[in-house]
């Protein structure tokens, strides 16, 4: 239908229609509504996957995935519900299905229970007109009437270079010398927009965190309350594609170095295959909490440089350990490195599994009741390890060292002897047992000064007398 074949009052309604309105461009195939986006967004806050919430909410995998990386892990939409003044989506559709039998503007608003100049404008206002004429469409009147309520507004550091500059300043400025003179630091690759690269190195920054830049404002500069900003502000613009008031790449000025922002609850949802409902802590014996009876252990590594590691073993009730060694594997340095490939550093779960086993087969069978490890996944093969010593393991809660409480206290008396920074791989089999020996031979407070090796002699010949129960 021409323009001209329109009657002029018609005419004049849809100038009037698009008067406060500028051009939409053409949605092409229109995003999914902003109920979907809200959804997805309240998924990801429970904490899982991208893959999955979009799953959850219907549309495809990079779609999702799309809209987490351009809103840098941040909901870039209101999550609150619309007031009920605004038409939903459902209605949309209802109009739509009603329009299309004929049906007139009143007996569609009394159908949906709404006045009939809101089922009126929206008809006008919303329709679909690429074909020429009107044809009312419930997902292009949707994306048009999203279009039309954003309200845009520019970020407060695109507006204010006074504050832009003092915020750059102190996240990206130079390192100094006491002297003054710059340090440069180490040469660093140019920035991919990877997520938190790891073990590489990183350009030296001032790097003040963006709460510190907030509330340092207001000490510096009391009196200038144009120069207030909130640390979510900084966070926003850091990460959320389109703001364009600081450069992406200034997310390698923050402590994590992370370009995306990870909700907390994803954190604690990282999948654990290996662990399953049955070997958590919470399933372990209850004799193995009470430090009466031995035969209950608990281990973990101690890494060093180079992915250098050392097993490390505890009786809960002696506080006896057991150091095993983790020797490279053959090929390690020569081999390149095969993604998903095995682990040829020392640490691997078949060469874990063979260590384990020989330190712990060494033991009598009553001596080696329970082991509870870290959720590592060095130890993914624990129902094999289970089978070939008889020792149930138990893995601890995520992110829980104190659910493991004798053998972090035990690596920190080991970090005597093997500091952090160092390398691991260095040290013998003997070597090893040189250091278990010595600590074993500590005599300790906790068992009215005894040594653990006095205690843990104690216990092997409580087991040796004929006719004393055992629990093994």
């Amino acid at each position: 239908m021409k323009t001209s074949d329109v009657p002029e009052g018609r005419r004049w309604q849809w100038r009037a229609d698009r008067a406060l309105r500028p051009a939409m461009r053409s949605p092409g195939r229109p995003d999914p509504s902003r109920v979907v986006q809200r959804q997805f967004w309240r998924l990801i806050a429970t904490g899982v996957t991208t893959a999955e919430a979009s799953l959850a909410v219907g549309v495809s995998w990079p779609v999702g995935a799309r809209w987490f990386r351009h809103a840098g892990g941040m909901p870039p939409i209101s999550l609150a519900e619309p007031s009920a003044r605004y038409l939903t989506f459902e209605e949309r559709e209802e109009i739509a299905i009603l329009r299309a039998m004929s049906k007139g503007v009143r007996e569609i608003a009394r159908a949906l229970g709404r006045d009939p100049g809101t089922i009126s404008r929206e008809l006008r206002r919303n329709a679909a007109t690429r074909s020429g004429k009107q044809e009312y469409r419930a997902t292009v009147a949707q994306w048009k009437a999203q279009q039309a309520a954003k309200r845009p507004k520019s970020a407060k550091l695109l507006g204010n270079d006074r504050l832009r500059e003092y915020v750059q300043a102190r996240l990206s400025g130079n390192v100094l010398r006491p002297d003054g003179t710059v340090a440069a630091g180490p040469q660093t690759p140019p920035w991919k927009g990877l997520n938190k690269p790891h073990r590489q190195d990183r350009r030296w920054a001032t790097a003040w965190s963006p709460e510190q830049i907030s509330h340092r404002l207001k000490a510096d500069l009391p009196e200038d309350e144009s120069m207030r900003i909130s640390h979510e502000a900084i966070y926003q613009s850091l990460f959320i594609e389109g703001r364009g008031a600081l450069k992406r790449e200034l997310v390698a000025c923050l402590r994590t170095g992370r370009a995306l922002r990870e909700p907390r609850s994803r954190s604690r949802n990282k999948p654990q295959g290996h662990v399953t409902a049955d070997v958590v802590r919470s399933e372990r014996p209850a004799e193995a909490a009470d430090r009466a009876i031995p035969g209950h252990w608990e281990g973990d590594l101690i890494i060093g440089t180079g992915r250098s590691a050392i097993g490390t073993l505890v009786e809960r009730s002696s506080r006896s350990i057991l150091l095993v060694h983790r020797p490279r594997m053959e090929g390690w340095g020569e081999v390149p490195t095969v993604k998903n490939g095995p682990a040829l550093g020392g640490y691997g779960t078949v060469a874990m599994n063979t260590a384990l086993t020989v330190s712990m087969t060494k033991l009598p069978e009553q001596l080696r009741k329970t082991l509870t490890w870290d959720r590592g996944k060095e130890l993914s093969g624990h129902a094999r390890f289970a089978l070939e010593t008889g020792t149930k393991v138990f893995f601890a809660d995520p992110h829980s060292p104190w659910q493991r409480p004798t053998n972090e206290n035990t690596n920190g008396l080991l970090r005597q002897y093997f500091p952090k920074g160092t390398g691991l791989s260095r040290w013998s089999a003997e070597d090893l047992e040189a250091v278990a020996l010595a600590i074993n031979n500590r005599p300790r407070k906790i068992l009215g000064w005894k040594t653990p090796a006095e205690v843990f002699e104690e216990q092997l010949r409580s087991l040796q007398q004929p006719g004393v129960a055992t629990t093994g």
